[in-house]
């Protein structure tokens, strides 16, 4: 009796669960760049009342007795996981040059906080601060490399990502082309810049020229749906998502940027609202189970009466 009991909390505690993902869903449908996710049940292990057994013969071959089958009740149900719908989101036109949209499988890699840790995003609505650096809304800077006379090689490893250094548009330019850092004596300034499908970032002068300025990194993972949601539309890589691959966009299935536009939620608003018709039947059911086993418990308990 008590066995039916707490099967029935376990089936409305995984009901809960799954209502609380298709909440979160819903609550991020016009979030950009946010991954919808959806729960996974599986059941418990079953209690074996009696094993199953072979077949027997006698010496002749003539059966005897004939295979029985396991007797199991199963003992609940239980939420296995969360796997993630990394599949592409709709567009957004913003006409912003510092909006950015990744078509394929990679992610704008970020760093943020005092020691630097570097996370991954799909929300490309960025902005130029004052220091010359492109950054998230919650101030994470976009990371990337320089390129010019002396270009830098996209990196390896964690350890080697570092901020995309965007200051000379700033702080313009002198013969020897864009003045990084406060170091230099500008002789001219630039008027515009634009990114490309590779993410290059190119700057036009004042005189008409123009200077190849650096590159965002962008990072792929070979199990993206393992990847930490860590808040903010970032997530952090992990054991299951395996170490990331550095690259440029617009090479292997990294994808390519487009500016002036953003990826928005994949959430299908239609198909979580049926989700959460399911989950609030399942709730139902699941507690008419609570209330059944407790009726009948009470039917035993009166027996003495």
């Amino acid at each position: 009796m008590l066995r039916s009991l707490f099967t029935g909390i376990s089936g409305l505690t995984a009901h809960q669960q799954m209502l609380d993902v298709t909440a979160n869903n819903i609550a991020n449908v016009n979030t950009t760049g946010f991954k919808a996710s959806r729960a996974a049940f599986q059941d418990t292990l079953s209690q074996t009342l009696q094993g199953a057994a072979a077949a027997r013969n006698t010496a002749a071959g003539a059966p005897i007795t004939g295979g029985t089958n396991a007797r199991q009740i199963g003992l609940g149900v239980k939420l296995a996981g969360t796997e993630m719908d990394m599949g592409q989101g709709s567009t957004q036109s913003t006409g912003v040059a510092t909006d950015m949209m990744i078509n394929g499988d990679g992610f704008f890699v970020v760093q943020k906080g005092d020691n630097q840790q570097v996370m991954y995003t799909r929300a490309g609505g960025f902005h130029l601060d004052q220091m010359g650096h492109l950054v998230t809304a919650d101030g994470a800077v976009v990371s990337g490399i320089k390129l010019g006379a002396t270009p830098e090689t996209q990196p390896t490893a964690v350890a080697n990502v570092k901020a995309l250094d965007l200051s000379p548009l700033l702080n313009g330019y002198d013969a020897s082309g864009p003045i990084y850092g406060a170091a230099g004596t500008p002789t001219g300034k630039y008027v515009s810049y634009s990114v490309d499908p590779s993410g290059t970032v190119t700057a036009v002068r004042d005189d008409g020229g123009t200077d190849v300025l650096g590159q965002l990194t962008l990072a792929t993972f070979a199990n993206p749906n393992g990847l930490e949601k860590i808040g903010n539309t970032e997530f952090n890589m992990t054991g299951g998502s395996g170490d990331p691959v550095f690259g440029a966009a617009d090479s292997g299935s990294i994808g390519k940027i487009t500016t002036g536009e953003l990826e928005m939620s994949n959430v299908d608003l239609s198909a979580q609202l049926t989700d959460l018709i399911i989950a609030q039947r399942g709730y139902q059911a699941n507690s008419k189970t609570v209330t059944t086993a407790d009726q009948i418990l009470q039917t035993l308990v009166s027996l003495k009466q």
